[in-house]
């Protein structure tokens, strides 16, 4: 997977961020993280963004996941410890930016795509949305204590079981009843909803908003646990690099799981 980006659109104090690799449902590849990572430290140093809306091209997807391909080459836990360090890293910039963030979610937001929109402050979606993070019936790794408080925070810990200890992926209606979204727009009205939000956050007073939203981060990750051997059991195990060939062999049965 190649030639995603990420794009960036200024308009006064509003900064709209679009991932764009449609061929690949916006799934991120490394690079892409990387971008994020910079574009979001990039809006912490820069206190004239009021709000930062996020999206995916396309209209089919948010973002479907990450680069599964790199996962073929892993060999040791230790290089799934090194994955989830950078992921923690990547989405720990997204956190922290002192501004209103909204996820505007069309399609798929599924693994990275689930991540990144609980990592806003809002989301709003569109009828067809559809939220999980199956990855205990596709590749088998697990996420980082940073990723399972910040999904579980967004979601609520019942719906975030559901999406990974049962895989089950949410529509719309589902998350609309918990709180998780904010409203469910139609795609005729996403744009000029989209406008209004962001007006109302720019008006909010930015100090306000950058010290509730730093005492809610400091809330959900001072005091995670350390996991790393946990992370390192699972992506060194041989059911690992099972799930990463059968889904790179595109097969659809879910794999043969041997706890090992």
């Amino acid at each position: 997977m190649s030639g995603g980006r990420v794009i960036v659109e200024r308009r006064g104090a509003e900064a709209h961020v679009r991932f764009d690799n449609p061929s690949a449902h916006n799934a991120l590849d490394s690079q892409m993280w990387l971008d994020l990572r910079d574009i979001a430290r990039g809006f912490a140093a820069d206190r004239s963004v009021r709000v930062v809306t996020f999206r995916g091209a396309g209209g089919k997807a948010f973002v479907s996941g990450t680069d599964i391909a790199k996962f073929a080459d892993y060999e040791t836990g230790e290089q799934g410890i090194e994955y989830e360090r950078g992921i923690d890293e990547c989405m720990g910039a997204v956190d922290a930016i002192p501004c209103t963030t909204i996820a505007v979610v069309e399609g798929w937001a599924i693994g990275g795509g689930m991540n990144i929109s609980s990592a806003c402050d809002f989301r709003i979606a569109t009828p067809d949305a559809r939220f999980g993070s199956p990855i205990g019936r596709t590749i088998g790794n697990c996420l980082s204590a940073a990723s399972v408080a910040r999904i579980g925070g967004a979601v609520g810990i019942q719906l975030a079981k559901r999406m990974v200890l049962l895989g089950e992926i949410l529509g719309a209606e589902q998350l609309l009843a918990s709180n998780f979204l904010l409203k469910i727009v139609e795609r005729s009205d996403l744009d000029e909803e989209i406008a209004t939000l962001c007006e109302r956050a720019t008006q909010n007073a930015p100090l306000t908003t950058s010290a509730t939203k730093e005492t809610i981060r400091r809330m959900t990750y001072d005091a995670l646990p350390e996991i790393e051997s946990l992370i390192g059991q699972v992506y060194g195990s041989a059911d690992f690099r099972r799930g990463v060939a059968d889904f790179l062999a595109r097969t659809k049965a879910v794999p043969n799981w041997s706890g090992n």
